[in-house]
């Protein structure tokens, strides 16, 4: 085994979490190496998660434009159709784009970038077995930030052909006659879309009583109402209990308040979560400790695991799988490294759902205040109502704000329409610096656009927030 020099830092996986902390170390100072078992970096997002799918979204989004609102603009023309192949390559290229962008960012920073599966040996060691044999690296600090992996439902072994994760939902090579969807989260909801603008028939089957559990309930209600509408179709409260494949169909049973069924089709996709990719780095033989129900490692609020010189970030840690809260965790977790004050404020962490219209939402929702038994207020304004989504013909949806009413301090925002994605920044800045809902109807907002619609929704919290005592 070869041995290798001495690091301040070792990050293992290069996805958000890690290639971000990654740079950030060498803005404070650290000498830096990389880890990434796959041949590209960017981990799962960049490579078969958040880029590629919104790339498809975008493609698919654009078609369906195209097939019915285009006329609405005046836009005529005859014979449309769609090339699978060329959006698959475009999907791809993106891909590659910035996935060449990252392996560039990390080597302009001088960041040693190694490509192998790494273990730990010890508190201060990494061994990364490669083509090449394995190389012994030693650091002061180890980053685990090695992502997640799709949950396998036992009876819905993945095939990789017709009983898929949301890798191979990303890669059919022919839009489904018949999908089925198993899991209403973010995941099965945006592949779902992506396939149902394309021709296929899309029935989501969901074991909870509503979609996107956790978002706030109006706004479940709203993008329910609007997928049905697209022609989506929801089985709630019903569970699947396992799959059969034979001649290229699939039969998927299920169990629902009206007892088992069974659902023929020719795909189905499996998105009922993500678990923490711990596999094989050895964590037990040097005294890292996990949460034995969810797999989670655990760690301080500095993200230091039990072991001292060991750190964890990402979805390998407790929290939402998401890109940008990895990326955060990141920066601070090195932040901490170097003695310097790191943290992510979890309350001010945006979420977006990416069907169309587009869900983006921070803070608690009316629920959370209503079971904390906190004195909130509520304004809500319709898009139908502002010159810009009527020019664009994208009426859909509102924007929710919540405040204290009290306090007037912003305790939540939920936005279901167009550029949701876009306008949840300002609402996350309004969380983090505790702004409240006069401070958003203060602010002057460009005529027209979207974002009108906040600033109408915080002038009728205010209202409220003013005149209850």
């Amino acid at each position: 085994m070869a041995s290798g020099k001495a690091y301040d830092l070792i990050v293992v996986g290069a996805g958000p979490g890690g290639y971000v902390a990654a740079v950030r170390a060498v803005q404070l100072g650290f000498k830096v190496a990389c880890v990434e078992k796959a041949p590209r970096l960017g981990g799962v997002c960049l490579n078969v998660g958040c880029i590629p799918s919104k790339a498809l979204l975008d493609s698919s989004e654009h078609f369906i434009q195209a097939k019915e609102s285009f006329q609405d603009h005046g836009i005529q023309f005859d014979g449309l159709s769609f090339d699978l192949g060329a959006m698959m390559d475009r999907k791809e290229k993106v891909v590659t784009d910035l996935t060449d962008q990252v392996r560039k960012l990390l080597e302009g920073n001088k960041i040693d970038i190694l490509q192998g599966t790494a273990r730990l040996a010890d508190p201060n060691t990494v061994v990364v077995a490669a083509d090449g044999g394995d190389k012994s690296l030693t650091a002061e600090n180890i980053l685990l930030a090695t992502g997640s992996a799709p949950v396998e439902v036992p009876g819905l072994e993945f095939d990789g052909d017709h009983i898929v994760d949301s890798t191979g939902a990303l890669a059919f090579s022919s839009v489904p006659d018949h999908l089925v969807v198993v899991g209403g989260g973010y995941i099965g909801l945006e592949l779902g879309s992506v396939w149902r603008r394309l021709g296929a028939e899309v029935t989501v089957v969901e074991m909870l009583p509503k979609i996107a559990a956790t978002l706030d309930g109006q706004v479940i209600r709203a993008l329910e109402r609007v997928l049905k509408k697209q022609g989506m179709n929801f089985h709630l409260n019903t569970r699947v209990t396992g799959a059969s494949v034979r001649d290229g169909a699939v039969s998927v049973a299920v169990e629902g308040e009206d007892g088992e069924a069974t659902m023929d089709c020719d795909r189905v996709l499996v998105a009922v979560g993500r678990r923490p990719l711990t596999q094989g780095l050895n964590l037990d033989g040097v005294g890292v400790q996990t949460d034995a129900r969810t797999g989670h490692v655990r760690i301080n609020s500095r993200y230091q695991t039990d072991v001292e010189s060991i750190w964890a970030i990402g979805d390998l840690v407790p929290g939402p799988a998401l890109a940008h809260k990895a990326s955060a965790e990141g920066v601070a977790a090195v932040e901490n490294m170097a003695g310097n004050p790191g943290e992510v404020n979890y309350d001010a962490m945006p979420a977006v759902v990416y069907t169309w219209p587009e869900v983006a939402s921070v803070g608690i929702t009316e629920e959370a205040a209503r079971e904390r038994k906190i004195p909130y207020c509520v304004g809500t304004y319709p898009f139908s109502g502002t010159g810009r989504a009527r020019c664009m013909g994208e009426t859909d949806g509102f924007v929710k704000l919540i405040c204290h009413s009290r306090t007037d301090r912003i305790l939540g925002v939920h936005i279901f329409g167009p550029r949701a994605a876009d306008m949840i920044a300002e609402c996350v800045l309004a969380v983090e610096f505790g702004a409240g809902s006069e401070d958003i109807a203060r602010a002057v907002h460009g005529h027209p656009t979207f974002s009108e619609a906040l600033m109408e929704a915080a002038h009728a919290a205010r209202k409220c927030s003013i005149y209850t005592s």
